[in-house]
């Protein structure tokens, strides 16, 4: 392989581990944000009701899947 050809891939290689880090980042600031989000709310008065009408809601729903869950052919 040409000495061009490797220096450009490693290029790319360097790009995607930056991307792939920043990704990781953004991932750690929404974990951090939605768990903030979720503390704040269990503070608020009537969360516990909620939670259980929540709950009575998803029991009485059938269960549902995607057409190509019970459709019986392969994926």
């Amino acid at each position: 392989m040409k000495e061009s050809k490797l220096i450009e891939m490693q290029k790319k290689i360097e790009s995607l581990g930056r991307v792939t880090q920043l990704l990781l980042t953004e991932i750690s600031s929404m974990k951090t944000l939605s768990y903030g989000t979720h503390e704040t709310l269990k503070l608020m008065p009537g969360y516990e009701q909620a939670i259980e009408q929540i709950k009575e809601k998803v029991a009485e729903e059938p269960s549902g899947g995607t057409p190509s869950d019970t459709d019986g052919k392969a994926s």
